[in-house]
């Protein structure tokens, strides 16, 4: 199989020796076990120098995950002719006790309601022509509680509270504009442009990057600023139920706003594409649209669609701050967002983003990033595989590795050194065992067996 201590040697200038010598006994276990991802299990398919001890300093050790993954990245995942965007979204991991260093409730898309557990916003590279993502930086969020008082022998008591008197209805007087573009940032937003700008001076300039790609929760004011403050364009998505005006057609610079946009009816002048397909009728329309909400004109796409039988319609609003974007890259560029779940889907089923046990803050730190660090790996095996086999997922890379795994571990028991030619058809028969897709034709080498 691929000799993984070469991926990693791009990151000898990161991380001493030792480090990276560990980094590499922990990646090829990972690529090779079965069952959870703990520190317990790591150590029992690590082979000799991987015991238990040595899996605990590897967790243990400060290192730079930000310079590794954006160096395995423009080293291993960089094209150059390709164009680049910028996606963040917040993955939340179940976990339970009290002892979990960032342990709180955050509300989990898969649950629908608020689950105890982790929280991390991730940062990925999506590119254009490959359709897919590459994480480059994770940020863990801790969430503080609110109202908690300090715990004493005895409450003080309380003088009783006074009414404030009722405020009367409509705006205040003398109360002046407030300017929409200038917003204070809130605690999540604070994070999201930290981690950006760090991610910035890493890279260095060496790769453009224009658009940011957020998911409905940002699709307010304050996240546009924030990409503004950032030199990024915001692609995000809009409640079903926004208050969308056309501009004002008139030398009255009193006016800003015009007409109200009914999203289900539409004027035909805004109409770019329609097209009817098993009775469903998808209208696509783009607008420069004002809002209340937003200091900046939107760039909006809306998509409705119409169930032709039953007249039931439904709409989506798509938006981005930069006008001059046509609606065919929008929408494309709005659903590449998505590649980024399927990095959470991988490292949570197969690199231990789920179930690592670790409750230290360096510990949490280590774990969570070593596994979105290992969807990174994956793909840079998966696409050196699919070259000769297109079929080979990553449950087929697991099983080659395992395979070849239990082929060493079984040849060096034998009493004579065997015949490389000879041990062609044994690895490839054994490789195949669990594999959905088969590296390996049995067929072509019946003739060695």
């Amino acid at each position: 199989m691929y000799e993984i201590l070469s991926l990693l040697q791009c990151l000898m200038f990161h991380v001493d020796r030792t480090t990276l010598r560990r980094m590499n006994i922990v990646v090829s276990a990972l690529l090779a076990m079965s069952g959870r991802i703990t520190m317990r299990g790591i150590s029992r398919w690590s082979g000799d120098g991987g015991s238990y001890r040595t899996i605990q300093r590897f967790f243990n050790t400060v290192i730079p995950w930000p310079a590794l993954m954006w160096e395995f990245f423009r080293t291993h995942g960089w094209c150059r002719r390709a164009t680049y965007l910028l996606a963040g979204d917040e993955v939340v991991v179940t976990k339970s006790g009290k002892k979990t260093y960032g342990l709180g409730r955050f509300f989990s898309s898969l649950y629908d309601h608020p689950v105890p557990g982790l929280a991390f916003f991730c940062l990925s590279l999506v590119s254009v022509e490959q359709r897919r993502a590459y994480p480059v930086r994770l940020e863990q969020v801790i969430r503080t509680t609110k109202g908690k008082q300090p715990s004493s022998a005895s409450p003080p008591t309380s003088a009783p509270k006074s009414t404030p008197p009722k405020r009367q209805r409509g705006r205040p007087k003398g109360s002046k504009n407030k300017v929409k573009t200038e917003v204070c940032l809130n605690r999540e937003l604070r994070l999201v442009k930290g981690a950006i700008l760090a991610l910035f001076a890493l890279m260095g300039g060496l790769l453009p990057i224009r658009y940011l790609l957020l998911d409905g929760h940002f699709g307010n004011n304050p996240a546009l600023q924030m990409a503004r403050q950032c030199h990024l364009h915001l692609i995000s998505k809009l409640r079903h139920d926004s208050q969308l005006f056309v501009p004002y057609q008139s030398k009255d610079a009193r006016r800003k706003y015009g007409e109200r946009l009914n999203p289900k009816q539409l004027p035909v002048a805004y109409r770019v594409e329609a097209t009817t397909e098993d009775g469903i009728r998808s209208e696509r329309y783009q607008l420069r649209a004002l809002s209340p909400a937003f200091g900046n004109p939107l760039n909006g796409v809306i998509i409705c669609k119409t169930h032709l039988a039953t007249q039931r319609q439904a709409h989506v609003i798509l938006f981005s701050s930069d006008l001059e974007l046509v609606h065919e890259q929008l929408v494309d560029y709005y659903a590449l967002r998505f590649q980024i779940e399927f990095n959470f889907r991988d490292a949570k089923q197969f690199w231990g983003l789920e179930d690592f046990m670790n409750t230290t803050e360096r510990g949490v730190t280590n774990a969570a990033n070593l596994a979105l660090f290992m969807v990174n790996v994956s793909q840079r095996l998966l696409q050196q595989v699919q070259r000769d086999w297109p079929d080979c997922s990553i449950l087929d890379l697991k099983a080659g590795f395992r395979g070849y795994l239990y082929v060493k571990a079984v040849l060096k028991l034998l009493p004579q050194k065997l015949d490389p030619i000879l041990s062609i058809p044994i690895f490839a028969k054994v490789t195949n065992l669990g594999a959905i897709h088969p590296f390996f034709d049995p067929e072509a080498y019946s003739d060695l067996a």
